[in-house]
């Protein structure tokens, strides 16, 4: 994005309180024309560097102002700026005027963003709050529930054997990090569809491997 400014360099600008200020503060209050926001976006898709510039400066500011307001973390929502602008970049050519304007399509790139960057980060504490304090299992009160306990880790154990390790991968990975597919592929740099096909073809091993000895897997 070349020389535009990037968002800690307008950290007051934040407190901006109407999207017209936001928009045209340095534009002499001439507002953009959603055919001129349409342009740009077309422009972009065919790989005009100085149209992205140009879109950057008129929209970054609400895309920041939003994070913040969203991660309550302005390092954070600099970063989230910058990866909207770059998903801006990516998805160009699939933007569709019938679906939305411009800037609305630009901020629901920023508050979905910012909302799973959220989500994440609470994950992220729960999975650590776990690991710092492990939950110590109940000793058997009997000879027949210890029995029990071993025969389901022996099944448990043979089961995950039917896996590949690559469905294996995948599946450890979503549930013991709480991950969604989308976030499973990028943490493994898979393709979406191939990590859902892993994951969908080990639960369905496991399931028929542990029929009957593990309800509600």
């Amino acid at each position: 994005m070349g020389a535009a400014r990037r968002p800690s360099q307008d950290r007051r600008e934040c407190q901006t309180t109407t999207l017209g200020d936001l928009l045209y503060a340095n534009s002499a209050k001439v507002p953009v024309s959603e055919k001129e926001w349409v342009g740009l976006v077309r422009s972009i898709a065919g790989g005009d560097q100085l149209a992205l510039q140009a879109l950057y400066k008129h929209t970054y500011r609400i895309v920041f102002t939003l994070s913040v307001r969203i991660t309550n973390n302005r390092e954070t929502a600099e970063e989230l700026t910058v990866d909207v602008f770059h998903d801006v970049w990516r998805r160009a050519a699939a933007y569709d005027p019938a679906g939305g304007s411009v800037v609305g399509w630009i901020m629901n790139q920023a508050r979905s963003r910012a909302i799973d960057r959220v989500r994440f980060e609470q994950r992220k504490k729960r999975v650590n709050n776990y690991t710092d304090s492990p939950l110590i299992p109940a000793a058997p009160s009997g000879p027949q529930e210890a029995f029990d306990v071993r025969e389901h880790g022996r099944l448990l154990r043979h089961a995950l054997q039917l896996l590949t390790p690559d469905e294996r991968q995948a599946i450890e990975t979503a549930f013991f990090s709480e991950l969604t597919y989308g976030e499973v592929a990028t943490r493994l740099k898979q393709p979406l569809g191939t990590v859902k096909t892993r994951i969908r073809s080990g639960l369905g091993k496991l399931r028929q491997a542990l029929a009957g000895t593990f309800k509600g897997l």
